[in-house]
Formats: C-alpha cells, structure tokens, sequence
C-alpha cells in the first residue's frame, strides 16, 4: 500500500492561506491575495484527484471491494484505555469523491473570485475566509472519527458565518450571517448529544470500529439496543439525534429558515455553501453512518424518508412564486437536498435495497456541477445588471450569449433532460422511491415536474421576457477568470452523468452496476418537459399570463410567496412564547434572586469591611493595645481551661 502521508496537504494548503492571508492579506499581500488563495486550492484540487485515481484505480480495491484506508493518524486525547480522541484522514469511496468534488469547486468559486470580487475593500479578507471554510469541508469529509467530525462541522458553521456576513455593514447581511448560526446552533446540540450516545455505548468515536460494533451486535451493545426512552431505543434516539444534526445543516424542513436568508453573502459564496460544501455535509453524514441507519429501527429511515420529501416538496413549490434569482436557487438547492435524504431513506431489504444510497450520493456529485454553474451565472447576471430582482431582468441572451448557454445546460440538468448530469441520478432516485415507498414516489414526481417549471421560469424571465433586455454596459460577461468556469462546470454539467457511479460509490464497497431506467424514465422526463413548456407559455413572452395564472391558485400562492409564513411563527414562537414565558422568569429570577444574592452578599461584606477597617489605622500605639489586649484575652482563657 502507498504512502498517503501526503494527503494531509489537500486541507492544510487551503488553512494555510486562510492564515496569511488572514495575517497580511489586507495589508501587504492585497494584490496577489486571490492568486495565493486560489493556486492553494489548485494544488489541492490535483492532489485529490491523484488520491482518488490511486484509490479507486489501484490500492483500494481488495477482492472487488473498496476497503476503508487510514491514511494519516494521531491520538490528540485519551481518556481511557479503550476510549480516545484522534485526528485521522479515512480514504473510503465517499470520503474520496467528496474532496475531488469540494476541492474542485472550491477551485472553481476562486478563480470566479478573482473578477467577480475585484476592486473589493477587504478582498484578501475574503480570500482568507474561503480558504477557512474549503479547510473546514476538508476536513469534515477526510474525518476518521465522529467527534473529529464534529469539529469540522462546528467550523464549517464558523466560517460560513463570516462568508455569509462578508457585507457587515448591510444590517440585512448582519441578520443572516446571525440566523444561519444560531438556527445550526440548535441543529448541532443535537447532533453533539447523539455523537455522546453512540460513542458512549459503542465505546469508540472511530467510525470503522464503531459500525462494525453495532452491525455486528455483542452482549455489551445489547444497553443501547434493548434500553428505551419513550418507547424508543436509545439507538435509534442517538440516530435520530445525529440526523436532526445534518437536517440543519442541510437546510432541510423544518430547519431550512436560514438559507435563503443566507444568499446576503457574495454570489459566490452562495456558489460554494449551495453546491457540494455546507448543505451537503447532512447527506454525507447520515452516508457516513449508513450502515448503522440501514440496520436500525426502520421508523429513523422513514423519518429521514419523509422529512427529505417534504422539504422537496415544499422548497419546489416555494421557488414557483419568489423572483429574487438567488432566492429560487436557495430553494431549488433545498428541494435537491430533500431529494439526496429521501434517497438514503429508502433503504430496504432486498438485493437492491441500497439502491437509494448510491443514487442519493450520485445526485450529490451531479448536483455540485450544476448548482455551482447556476449560481455563478447568476453572479455575472447580478455583476451585469446590479440587481437581483428577475423584474429587472429580461432579453438577456443576446448580450450574454455564453452565460445564456451555460444557463440553459445548467436548468436542463437539474430539470432531468437526458442526455445531462441530472436525468441520470435523479432518475435513479425515482426508482429507489419507487421500490420502496410508492407516496414518495409520486411527491418525487411532482418535484421533478415543479423543478422543471420553477427553473425554466427563471430561464425565460432572465433571457427572454422582453426584447432588448439590459444593454451590455460596461462588463460584458466579465473577465476570463469569470468565463473560464462557466465552460468548464457546463462541461461537468453535461457529461457528469456518465461516470460509472454505481461501480465507484456503492453501500457495501463492493461494484455493482445499477439497473438502468429504461421505461421507468418516460414518466418523469414528460413531466419534466410539460413544466418547461408551461414556464415557456407563461414567461417567455412579456404579458399578463403570469398575474391570472397566479389567481388561479389564489390563497396557495399568497402563502407560497410568503413561504408558508414559517419565518412568522418561528418569529411568534419566539417572541411571544419563547421570550414571555421563558425569557422574561428567566430574567425576573436572574435580577431579583440571582443578583439580589449576590448583591446582599457584597452588600454584607461591604458593612463587616466598614466595622473592622478601623483596626488598619497605620498607628503603632494602637497595635501595640492590640497586641496587648490579645495577650491577655489568651490568658484568661488559659487560666479559666486549666484551673
């Protein structure tokens, strides 16, 4: 076996730009901050892929299947003999895709970076924050250990903050960078109490050993498996626990208030969070331990079932009636995690029972193409016509032909037209939901058709709509290094679907070939085609169609528009029963007990202080009395004792 000792440079490079550039950037290093930070990531983009070619192609197959390899470790904490805490790097098929996918974004929003964020104030401290957040993603998904994980994870959390409230002098920046943290916040105490759960009873925080303990049950597991709260086993309480974790980090219902909010930050942030970084990180985690899910109490798979469908759902129908361009992205982004969880919720017994696993994690590294793509098109649309609003848009394609082209590709992938990236893994999804849970596949379905209508409403409204459209002005479609990675995400966008996923990244690690669609995907590619040619219908062509066909739908599109108004009853939630019947006794007793005790305590010592200080008067003739006073209070007391 090789040498990886190596790969610890694939997310120390980019920490390593985040500190100089975090130290000199601004001051010294202005002008080539964006060089360093992106030349960074090149190389750890082509020490990923060489890791990956080695792995897949060579070392990491033993017998047809892909073994976990540790390729770095050291023990950082000990506690006991059995029971400790280490850094360690774990190669397996998706640790390996997922830092050829993070690093290659990465990559890509950098060099995007340089012309988009050009002439920006604090742009080497823009550059040491990605650098920041690219280490943070790393190192979550090269994580050997579940607690080691969990650091990672609180830094990606960290270091979205800061990208999300780049702008900090835009109070609405401010609001959502504070937003994305808090509502993660409580997400991740509950991840970090069913990391305590787990690794409590499995007595390991490493992640081979500690699958490998509960899917191979012994008599010392028998605690967690036969031990109840609720009527529930603490297995399934600490699963449930750790996906609560990934559901907010991954936006999904009900924890998904923060990202739209979240597009506040640079566009190309939003590329980078949305694409294969942060929202991500819930799928990899539940795929992480999906050997434990998958032979645990099946009602947790069928929570991560529902809740993955009906944040699909609901962000699909939501993005219909938003016309902030990021805002549709925000929610197109939720709909596609909720179809990546549902994915890994349909595991059943049976031959092809992980069938939803390898589809979930395909869709994932589709997604990353496609997503990054529309995002960074709608950073050059936004850079050229300095809105976000689609109103101000319109009859965009003359004048920004290869933004239009990478657009189109982009809006036919994620809508699931063969022969792009996403027909493949989304269809794959389809049949795992089909197979396991006929209600999902239907909520599928009308996602996949939703998907195409909301995508292509956003395509006409930006390209076509009216005549004319914004003139040119001064940017163009920007400089190469904004040019150059639209080609190449269009490319991946295009042709991503024919990698042989299925015989690279599947449950077990051993290849498999999944079952083609065939005829299964005549349903779903018509459904998508009738949504494209509805937006077209109603948004190609300036008119009034939009406003009655609205009307039509009446108080579902007033609450679709307003999002359902669950940002209201988060806030009523909040303020009225939160803050009144919590806030208000917790801050009663904290100033009339708490501080009334501490205050009555000074205020005791304060009067003892006063009646003794005059013993400290500086005169010798007064302590001599003392003194002597004392002597003979002692003696009195010696001689009433002993007579």
């Amino acid at each position: 076996m090789p040498n990886y000792a190596y790969i610890i440079l694939i997310p120390l490079l980019p920490l390593a730009a985040f500190v100089v550039l975090g130290l000199f950037g601004r001051k010294y290093l202005r002008g080539i901050s964006g060089v360093i930070g992106t030349g960074a990531v090149l190389i750890s983009v082509v020490l990923s892929l060489w890791v990956a070619y080695g792995y897949f192609f060579s070392v990491g197959k033993v017998d047809g299947v892909y073994q976990p390899v540790i390729a770095w470790k050291a023990v950082w904490l000990s506690f006991s003999p059995g029971l400790s805490i280490d850094m360690s790097i774990i190669l397996d098929p998706i640790s390996v895709m997922m830092i050829v996918v993070v690093s290659f974004v990465s990559f890509m929003v950098h060099l995007f970076s340089l012309g988009y964020m050009k002439g920006e104030e604090r742009f080497g401290t823009y550059y040491a924050f990605l650098g920041l957040f690219t280490f943070s993603m790393l190192g979550l998904v090269l994580s050997g250990n579940i607690f080691e994980i969990y650091i990672f994870w609180e830094l990606v959390g960290c270091s979205s903050f800061l990208l999300i409230g780049y702008y900090f002098d835009r109070p609405t920046a401010v609001a959502a960078a504070k937003k994305a943290f808090i509502v993660t916040r409580f997400a991740d105490l509950g991840f970090l109490i069913g990391i305590l759960i787990l690794s409590l009873h499995a007595e390991t925080l490493d992640f081979r050993t500690l699958i490998q303990r509960f899917t191979e049950p012994s008599p010392q597991l028998a605690g967690i498996t036969s031990a109840s709260f609720l009527g529930i086993s603490l297995l399934s309480w600490g699963l449930t626990l750790v996906f609560i974790g990934g559901a907010g980090k991954s936006a999904l219902f009900p924890l998904h208030i923060w990202l739209p909010d979240a597009m506040e930050g640079p566009t190309p942030v939003s590329a980078l969070i949305h694409a294969a970084t942060m929202v991500v990180a819930g799928v990899y985690l539940v795929a992480r331990l999906y050997p434990v899910y998958a032979l645990s109490d099946p009602a947790v798979l069928q929570v991560i079932l529902f809740v993955g469908a009906i944040s699909a759902l609901l962000a699909a129908v939501i993005a219909c009636t938003q016309t902030d361009i990021k805002r549709v992205l925000a929610y197109s982004t939720m709909s596609q995690i909720g179809y990546m969880m549902f994915a890994l919720g349909t595991f059943h017994s049976g031959e092809e029972g992980a069938l939803g696993y390898t589809a979930g994690m395909f869709h994932l590294f589709t997604h990353a193409f496609f997503k990054a793509l529309l995002f960074l098109c709608a950073g050059v649309i936004i850079h050229k016509v300095h809105s976000n609003e689609m109103r101000d848009m319109g009859g965009l394609r003359r004048s920004m032909p290869l933004t239009h082209g990478c657009f189109l590709i982009a809006c036919l992938a994620i809508a699931g037209i063969p022969p792009f990236s996403g027909f493949f893994s989304k269809e794959e999804i389809l049949l795992a939901a089909y197979r396991a849970n006929k209600f999902v596949y239907v909520i599928g379905l009308l996602t996949s058709c939703l998907t195409a209508f909301y995508m292509f409403r956003l395509y006409f409204s930006v390209f076509w709509w009216r005549e004319g459209g914004v003139s040119a002005g001064d940017h163009g479609e920007g400089p190469a290094s904004m040019k150059i990675p639209l080609v190449v995400l269009a490319a991946g966008a295009l042709l991503a679907g024919f990698v042989p996923f299925s015989r690279l990244v599947t449950f077990d690690g051993a290849a498999m070939d999944t079952p083609g669609v065939g005829v299964f995907a005549i349903a779903p590619v018509m459904l998508a085609i009738l949504g494209i040619l509805l937006a077209g219908y109603l948004y190609r062509k300036e008119s009034d169609r939009p406003r009655k066909a609205a009307g039509v739908f009446g108080v579902l599109y007033k609450l679709a528009y307003h999002k359902f108004y669950i940002d209201e009853i988060y806030s009523f939630v909040t303020k009225k029963i939160i803050f009144n019947l919590i806030g208000r006794p917790a801050a009663w007793i904290d100033r009339n007990i708490v501080d009334g005790l501490m205050n009555s305590l000074a205020g005791v010592t304060a009067r003892i202080s006063a009646g003794i200080k005059g013993f400290q008067s500086g005169r010798v003739q007064d302590y001599v009395l003392y003194f002597f006073a004392g002597i003979a209070v002692l003696a009195v007391l010696f001689i009433y004792i002993y007579t």
